[in-house]
């Protein structure tokens, strides 16, 4: 999973935000829409154990979430780190009270970074470092390790949105789905050693993946304006290859 995101830093929008989510192929998920379960919750959904990684609802709740890159880490936890971001979105709580509250149940997961919060302000919480943090306004970047590690996917995503968004006055969806779509990979002498195989660090280091069995599932762009006026874009991927597209707009209640 790749997060790149701009908070309070653009004239006219409050958050861009735009991520792809790498999964294997053969795991089931459903596109993005509003949930049947919970109305106010739009995200896509892991039909294996019910969570999502990413989505947003009517009130302007806000979560998206990434995996922990360590082999030391890879175990079963005890409960689903999907939940946390349908959790959030379905609470009333605060921000900083879940974050709170989950860190105390931080042992029950395989590692994650977590972001939530609304259009104004988000936070990060990260179960292995145990670090809780109030994000600053600016561009941000978060993959598998930590909030801003500066792997080469991250910082050139960086680098590519904050160039994008500088003196735009309108944000083009198109054009962030061309940012997230750059699949060349990492210069090996820059590529991060996570405890897997030289190799398949190198061909999970673009932005966009595209492995026989394992890659990039979806790409969402979600843009919230001074209005408080919501577009939501994802796009699904077979193998590589786009087969939906859903497109959502409304008004934070």
């Amino acid at each position: 999973m790749l997060i790149l995101f701009q908070l309070q830093e653009h004239p006219h929008y409050k958050l861009i935000l735009t991520a792809n989510r790498d999964e294997f192929y053969n795991r089931p998920t459903a596109q993005a829409q509003f949930w049947q379960t919970a109305p106010t919750i739009l995200a896509g959904r892991d039909l294996e154990q019910m969570g999502t990684w990413l989505g947003i609802t009517k009130e302007g709740r806000v979560a998206a979430l990434t995996n922990y890159r360590d082999p030391k880490q890879m175990k079963f936890g005890k409960f689903s780190r999907g939940a946390i971001v349908s959790n959030y979105l379905e609470s009333m709580d605060t921000a900083e009270h879940y974050l709170e509250a989950l860190r105390k149940d931080k042992l029950n997961y395989v590692g994650f970074n977590v972001l939530v919060g609304n259009p104004n302000e988000l936070a990060y919480y990260n179960n292995i470092e145990d670090s809780m943090t109030a994000i600053p306004p600016g561009t941000h970047g978060l993959s598998n390790h930590f909030l801003n590690t500066p792997w080469p996917k991250v910082e050139k995503g960086k680098k590519k949105l904050q160039e994008y968004t500088l003196n735009r006055e309108k944000i083009i969806v198109e054009d962030l789905f061309q940012i997230l779509s750059d699949s060349e990979e990492a210069d090996e002498k820059e590529i991060p050693d996570t405890g897997i195989d030289k190799e398949l660090e190198k061909r999970l280091s673009p932005m966009f993946i595209a492995l026989p069995d394992y890659g990039t599932r979806c790409s969402t762009v979600v843009t919230i304006d001074n209005n408080n006026y919501v577009t939501f874009s994802e796009r699904t991927f077979q193998a590589g290859e786009q087969a939906y597209e859903v497109n959502m707009e409304f008004q934070i209640e």
